[in-house]
C-alpha cells in the first residue's frame, strides 16, 4: 500500500495529469499503453461481461444493488468501485467481499512489477493511483475468472480510464448533478455529455429520470453513438406480491438506484440467456423509450437481492449505546439534500422509539454535525442545507484518522498539505457561524504549525469546534459514552479544559445523534474507529 501511495505523488504521473488535462483524449491512449505494459490487451476485457455504470449521485449504490442481485443467481461477481472507505482493497471485490490481503499482495506485485520493469523504456512513466488500481482490478477479475464485472466509473465517463472497455454488456447512468467541474465542465449539460461517453454502439443503456436539459444531451449522445437508451420506471411501478419493496440501503433516493439496478440486471441476464440478442445493432435503434416493467412477484430472488444489499457509508446507521451515528458520504448539494431528508426522518423516528427509555436523563437527544469537504466542492452551499437540522454542535475536522498517521497508509493523501486541510476546516466553521447568524470574533483563528499536527481543539464559539483529526473529534463528541472509542487501546487526544467543559450537554443527554457527512473519506475515517470489521 505504501508503494501504491507513491503513485499519488509520482512526478511523471503528475506531469501526465497536467498534460492530459488540456487533451483528455490522451487519457485513454495512455491507459491503453499502461494496460499493455501490464501484460493485458483491451480485447481481453471483453471476456469480463462488464456492466459499466456512471452518474453523479448513486452510481456506487446502483452497482452494489446490481452486484447483489446477480450474485444471488449464483454468478461469480467482480465489483470495482471508488473511493475506498478504510482499506484500498475494498475497491476490488470478488463475490461482494474485498479481495483478501494475500491475493491483493500477489496480484499487486505482478502488475506493479511489469510496469516498473518497463518504465525506463517509456520515459520513466508509471500510471497514476486510480489508473493503476483500474488496471489491477481488470487483471484480478481475469485471473479470478469472474462471470461478470460491475465497473463503476471514477470521474465523468468519456475520458475516464475505465472507459477503455470496448464492449460492455450493458451501461447505466445514475442521477446527474454538478460535481468535478474543473474536469467535466461547469454546467449539467456538459457533465451529461461526459457521462454519455460510456455509451457503446448497439449496447443497451439505461438511465434514471433526469432533468430535461441533461436528458436531451443523453438522448443526443445515444443517437450519435448508435446506442438504445431507456429510462427506468419508478420502483413503485414494479408489481410485487409482498407490499412495497424493501431496500437494504436507506433513503428515498435509493429507490431510483434500485430501479436502475433491476434494469441493468435484467438486461445482462437477457444477454446471458439469449446470446446473440445484441450481437449486432438492430436496424432501427430506439433512442428513448421505456423498458419492460419486471413482475417481481415471480422474481423473488430479485427482491431479496435488493433487501440484502449493503453499501457502507451511504445512509448507514450505527448504534453504539447512547450514541447513534448516521453516516452518509454526501458531497454535492443534490446528494446533501437527500442526506438531510434521510437524516431528519430516521433521527426523529429513533428519538420517538428510544426517548422514553432513560427516565434518569434530564436532557433530550443532542444533535451533532461532524463535517468536512474536500477539493473544489462548495462547502458553504452544503452547510446551508444542513442549517434546518438545528444541530446543537457543529464539529469540523480534516480527513486525518488520527494524529499519528504512520499506521494508516490506506488513508493517506499526499496531494493536500495538513495546513491546507485544517485551513479548509476553519473556513467551513466560519461559514457555519455566518449561516447561523453568529458574528466572527477577533482572535478566532487557529495557528497551525507547518511541521507538527496540533493536538488540541480550536474553539470559536459555544457550538462550533475544529479538531485536528477524526479520532479527537469522535472522542470529544462521544464523551466516553461509546465503549469502542473509550477502549484502553484508543489513544486519547488531549483537549483544552474549556473545550471539555463545553461538552456537558453531551454527557447529560438521553442520547447523542451524530450526522457524519460531506466526504466519503471522512466517513471512512469514522468507520475505521467505529467498526472493527474494517480493520481485518
Amino acid at each position: 500500500v505504501c508503494t501504491l501511495n507513491t503513485l499519488q505523488t509520482n512526478a511523471c504521473a503528475l506531469e501526465q495529469v497536467r498534460r492530459e488535462r488540456g487533451h483528455p483524449q490522451l487519457q485513454l491512449q495512455a491507459m491503453r499503453g499502461f494496460l499493455e505494459r501490464a501484460g493485458l490487451v483491451v480485447e481481453e476485457l471483453d471476456h469480463l461481461n462488464i456492466i459499466h455504470v456512471t452518474g453523479t449521485k448513486g452510481k456506487g449504490s446502483t452497482c452494489a444493488f446490481t452486484e447483489q442481485i446477480l450474485r444471488s443467481y449464483g454468478f461469480r461477481t467482480g465489483f470495482y468501485s471508488s473511493p475506498h472507505l478504510v482499506q484500498v482493497r475494498e475497491r476490488i471485490r470478488i463475490n461482494g467481499k474485498p479481495i483478501g490481503k494475500e491475493l491483493f499482495t500477489k496480484y499487486f506485485w505482478q502488475v506493479y512489477g511489469r510496469l516498473y520493469e518497463t518504465k525506463d523504456t517509456h520515459g520513466g512513466s508509471m500510471p497514476a493511483y486510480f489508473r493503476f488500481l483500474t488496471i489491477l482490478a481488470f487483471h484480478i477479475f481475469l485471473q479470478e475468472k469472474v462471470d461478470l464485472a460491475v465497473i463503476e466509473v471514477g470521474i465523468g465517463g468519456a475520458y475516464d480510464c475505465t472507459n477503455i472497455i470496448r464492449r460492455p454488456w450493458v451501461c447505466g447512468i445514475a442521477s446527474l448533478g454538478i460535481d468535478h467541474t474543473s474536469i467535466l465542465g461547469d454546467t449539467i449539460e456538459k457533465i451529461a455529455w461526459q457521462k454519455g461517453g460510456i455509451f457503446k454502439p448497439g449496447v443497451p443503456a439505461f438511465t434514471v429520470k433526469q432533468p430535461d436539459s441533461p436528458m436531451m444531451v443523453l438522448k443526443e449522445r445515444a443517437k450519435e453513438i448508435g446506442c438504445p437508451l431507456w429510462v427506468c420506471p419508478e420502483l413503485e411501478e414494479y408489481p410485487a406480491d409482498s407490499g412495497p419493496l424493501r431496500l437494504g440501503l436507506a433513503g428515498h433516493h435509493q429507490r431510483s438506484n434500485a430501479s436502475l439496478a433491476l434494469q441493468l440486471s435484467h438486461s445482462w441476464l437477457q444477454r446471458r440467456c439469449l446470446p446473440g440478442r445484441w450481437e449486432k445493432p438492430p436496424a432501427q435503434l430506439p433512442a428513448y423509450t421505456y423498458p419492460i416493467i419486471l413482475d417481481l412477484t415471480s422474481l423473488s430472488s430479485w427482491a431479496v437481492g435488493l433487501e440484502d444489499t449493503e453499501w457502507p457509508g451511504r445512509t448507514q446507521t450505527l448504534k453504539h449505546g447512547p450514541v447513534t451515528y448516521f453516516l452518509d458520504g454526501a458531497h454535492t448539494t443534490r446528494s446533501m439534500l437527500a442526506c438531510v431528508s434521510w437524516f431528519s426522518e430516521v433521527a426523529s423516528q429513533h428519538e420517538r422509539t428510544t426517548g422514553s427509555v432513560s427516565a434518569l436523563r434530564t436532557l433530550p437527544f443532542v444533535e451533532v454535525l461532524l463535517f468536512n469537504a474536500t477539493g473544489e466542492r462548495d462547502s458553504a452551499a452544503m452547510l446551508k442545507l444542513l442549517v434546518p437540522c438545528h444541530f446543537d454542535f457543529a464539529v469540523f475536522c480534516p480527513n486525518i484518522t488520527e494524529a499519528i498517521a504512520s499506521c494508516n497508509a490506506d488513508q493517506q493523501n499526499f496531494n493536500v498539505s495538513v495546513e491546507n486541510m485544517l485551513t479548509r476546516c476553519l473556513d467551513n466553521q466560519r461559514s457555519w457561524r455566518l449561516l447561523n447568524g453568529q458574528e466572527e470574533k477577533p482572535g478566532d483563528q487557529l495557528l497551525i504549525s507547518r511541521d507538527v499536527l496540533p493536538l488540541v481543539a480550536a474553539e470559536c464559539c459555544s457550538k462550533t469546534l475544529v479538531f485536528p483529526c477524526i479520532l479527537s473529534a469522535l472522542q470529544w463528541l462521544s464523551q466516553g459514552r461509546d465503549s469502542i472509542l473509550a477502549h484502553p487501546d484508543k489513544r486519547v487526544i488531549p483537549v483544552k479544559p474549556s473545550v471539555t467543559a463545553k461538552a456537558a450537554p453531551l454527557r447529560d443527554a438521553t442520547g447523542i445523534h451524530v450526522l457524519v457527512a460531506g466526504s466519503l473519506h471522512l466517513v471512512g475515517g469514522v468507520l475505521k474507529h467505529l467498526d472493527p470489521s474494517f480493520a481485518s
